[in-house]
C-alpha cells in the first residue's frame, strides 16, 4: 500500500518523479510506433523537418497559376487588387524607359490602325463612289433639291435613296429585366437612348401578351414603323433587337442568331448572374458589330469621260480665278503698303471690293506724292478707285525740309536737314541778305522749333576776304633811288584802284570797317636815314594816286619802313624786289 502525506501531495522523491516522467514518454513513443508504424527516431526526425520547414518560391510557382484561375472563375476581388500595382508597374516601366512598352504593343497598335485607316477609308470612298456615280445623272436634280429642303448633305441623300437594307443599331437586351446590356449604332447615324428604345420593347411585348391569346414563352420578333423595322432575335437569357432601315433578307436573321448564340456561350455565367452590371458584356461588342450591315444598289458601270473632263474644266477655271484673286489681292496689299511708307501720306481705310472696285481713304500732305502716280505704277485703273483725301500738315522729316526750301528760297550753296526734336539745320554757304532773311522766317516754318546754323558760311564776308588777300598779294616796284615806278607797273597801278575801291563798297555793305596800310620799302643800297625817307615817299605816292581815283583817304594809311624789311638779295637785278610797296588790309571783326 503506498503512502501519502497529510496534506494530499506525493511523499515520492525527485529522481521517482523523474523516472514516472521518463516511463510515459516511452509508452507514448511505443503507441506511435504501433499506430503509424514509423519508429520512433524516425518519428523525431519528421517532427524536426516540420519545425524548420519554410515556404519556397518554387514551391509556390507550381501552384500559383491554377490558384489564381480558381480565384478568378469564383469573383473579381483578386483582379481589383491587382490593378493598382498593374498600373504602378506601367507607370514605373513608361517613366523608366518609354521605348520598352512603345515596342510591346507596337504588334498590336500596328494592325489596330491600320484596320481603322481602311475602315474609315473605305467607307468614305463607298460614300464618294455613291456620290460620284449620281452626280450628273437626272436623278440628281431631284436629290440635290431634297438635300436643300431637308438639310442634309448630298452624299447622305444619295446614300439613303441607293440603300436597299442597312443595320443602324443594334440592342443586346437581358431578357428578365428588360435593362440595356449593349449598344452598336453604325456610322454616321443619330443615336437614340439605348434604355428608352428598350423599355419601349419590353412594353410593346407585354402589351401584346396581355391583350391577345399568346403563349407565354412566345416572343415579338418583328416590328415596322414607315422605312424602319426591327427584327428581335431571342436566346435563352438575353434578346437582341436590330433596327433596319429598308428590306433586308432573312439570310440577316442568321448573322442575328450566330449572334446571339455566341453570346450566350461567351457569356452565359454573366447573363445567368446578372444583377444589374452591364461592364462584363461589353466583350459582346464584336458580335453584335458583326450584325451591321449594310447594302447599296450598284449602278451600271457607265463612260464618264466627259463629265471627268467637265469637271477637270471646273477646277481648272476656279484655279485659274483664285490665281488671279490671290494675284489681285496680293497687288492690292503692295499698293497699300507703297502708300504707307510714303511721307505725308495717312491711310484710313483701305478695302478691296467685288467686281474689282476699289476704296481707299486717307490724309495726305499738299507736298507728298500723288496717290494716284502709285496706283498707275501698279497697273490700278483710276476709274475703279473711289478715293477721299483729307489735307493735312505733315512733320516728317522729308516734307519739313523740302517746305522749308520752298519758305526760305534756299540757294543751291546751301542744305537743310531736319530732326526730330524740332531743330532746322544750315549747312553751305549763302550772301549775307540771305542769311539774315532766313534768321527772321525760320519761325513760320510749322513744326520747326530751333534753328541752327553753326556750319553756314556768309559768302559776302569770304568775298570780301578775297578782295582783301587779292590787294595783299599786289606789288608795286620802283626805280633804284626813285619814286617813280617801273615802266611795267604802271598798268598794276589802274587796276590797284579799282581793286581797292570794290574791297570798300563790299565792307561798307556788310558794316565793316576797313583800313588800307601802303608800306614803302627801299633795297639796302644807300643809307638808312636816306632810305627810310624815300621809302616813305614811294607809300605817299601811292596814297596820292588813290585819293586821286575817289578812294577816301581816311582809309588808307601810310609807312615807311626803309631797307628793314628787304628781301636780302645780293644779285643787283633781285635787289630790285626790294624797291616796292605792299598792301595791308585791316577789317572790324575780321583777322
Amino acid at each position: 500500500m503506498s503512502e501519502h502525506s497529510t496534506n494530499g501531495f506525493s511523499n515520492k522523491s525527485p529522481n521517482q518523479h523523474q523516472h514516472n516522467h521518463q516511463k510515459t514518454q516511452d509508452e507514448l513513443e511505443e503507441l506511435r510506433h504501433l499506430l503509424l508504424g514509423i519508429e520512433p527516431k524516425k518519428l523525431n526526425h519528421i517532427y524536426d523537418r516540420i519545425d524548420e520547414i519554410e515556404v519556397k518560391p518554387e514551391d509556390i510557382s507550381r501552384v500559383l497559376p491554377q490558384a489564381v484561375i480558381l480565384r478568378t472563375m469564383q469573383d473579381k476581388q483578386l483582379s481589383e487588387a491587382m490593378v493598382p500595382t498593374v498600373e504602378q508597374a506601367i507607370e514605373s516601366s513608361v517613366k523608366k524607359d518609354l521605348n520598352i512598352l512603345s515596342n510591346t504593343i507596337f504588334p498590336i497598335i500596328a494592325p489596330a490602325t491600320r484596320r481603322a485607316i481602311s475602315t474609315a477609308l473605305k467607307e468614305m470612298i463607298q460614300s464618294l463612289n455613291q456620290t460620284l456615280e449620281h452626280s450628273l445623272s437626272p436623278q440628281s436634280f431631284k436629290w440635290r433639291l431634297e438635300a436643300q429642303q431637308t438639310g442634309k448633305s448630298f452624299a447622305e441623300v444619295v446614300l439613303l435613296r441607293t440603300l436597299i437594307y442597312r443595320v443602324e443599331q443594334v440592342f443586346l437586351i437581358h431578357k428578365h429585366t428588360g435593362l440595356v446590356l449593349n449598344h452598336v449604332v453604325a456610322p454616321q447615324v443619330a443615336v437614340q437612348d439605348p434604355d428608352l428604345v428598350s423599355a419601349m420593347l419590353t412594353a410593346i411585348q407585354d402589351f401584346v401578351k396581355d391583350s391577345f391569346n399568346v403563349h407565354k414563352d412566345d416572343t415579338l420578333q418583328t416590328l415596322q414603323f414607315g422605312e424602319l423595322i426591327i427584327w428581335i432575335e431571342e436566346g435563352p437569357f438575353s434578346v437582341i433587337a436590330g433596327i433596319i432601315r429598308g428590306n433586308a433578307p432573312q439570310e440577316l436573321r442568321l448573322v442575328f442568331q450566330e449572334a446571339v448564340e455566341k453570346i450566350h456561350l461567351r457569356l452565359d455565367r454573366e447573363l445567368r448572374t446578372f444583377k444589374g452590371e452591364t461592364k462584363p458584356f461589353t466583350q459582346s461588342t464584336p458580335y453584335l458589330e458583326n450584325c451591321l450591315e449594310a447594302r447599296y444598289e450598284i449602278p451600271a458601270q457607265k463612260n464618264y469621260t466627259y463629265a471627268y473632263a467637265l469637271i477637270g474644266l471646273i477646277a481648272l477655271g476656279f484655279g485659274v480665278l483664285g490665281f488671279l484673286t490671290i494675284r489681285e489681292h496680293q497687288r492690292w496689299n503692295t499698293v497699300i503698303e507703297n502708300l504707307s511708307s510714303q511721307p505725308g501720306i495717312a491711310i484710313t481705310k483701305a478695302e478691296k471690293l467685288k467686281g474689282g472696285r476699289y476704296i481707299i481713304n486717307g490724309m495726305r500732305d499738299p507736298l507728298a506724292i500723288d496717290p494716284n502716280i502709285i496706283l498707275l505704277q501698279h497697273d490700278i485703273k483710276l476709274e475703279n478707285v473711289s478715293s477721299k483725301w483729307k489735307p493735312y500738315l505733315s512733320l516728317e522729316p522729308e516734307l519739313v525740309v523740302e517746305r522749308a526750301q520752298k519758305l526760305l528760297k534756299a540757294p543751291t550753296s546751301v542744305s537743310l536737314s531736319f530732326v526730330t526734336d524740332g531743330t532746322l539745320i544750315v549747312n553751305g554757304s549763302a550772301p549775307r541778305q540771305w542769311i539774315e532773311e532766313a534768321r527772321r522766317s525760320w519761325r513760320l516754318i510749322p513744326g520747326v522749333t530751333q534753328y541752327q546754323e553753326n556750319n553756314l558760311t556768309d559768302l559776302d564776308i569770304d568775298q570780301l576776304n578775297t578782295y582783301r588777300k587779292a590787294l595783299e598779294q599786289t606789288v608795286l616796284l620802283f626805280e633804284n633811288g626813285s619814286t617813280d615806278l617801273l615802266t611795267s607797273e604802271t598798268v598794276k597801278l589802274q587796276k590797284l584802284a579799282s581793286e581797292v575801291q570794290r574791297l570798300l563798297e563790299a565792307a561798307k555793305y556788310l558794316g565793316k570797317g576797313v583800313k588800307i596800310q601802303i608800306t614803302g620799302h627801299t633795297s639796302k643800297t644807300g643809307g638808312e636815314e636816306q632810305n627810310l625817307l624815300l621809302s616813305q615817299q614811294r607809300a605817299s605816292k601811292i596814297q596820292s594816286y588813290l585819293v586821286s581815283q575817289g578812294i577816301n583817304q581816311a582809309n588808307l594809311r601810310v609807312v615807311g619802313v626803309g631797307s628793314t624789311k628787304s628781301l636780302n638779295r645780293t644779285n643787283l637785278q633781285d635787289m630790285a624786289a626790294d624797291r616796292r610797296i605792299s598792301l595791308k588790309v585791316l577789317i572790324d571783326g575780321l583777322r
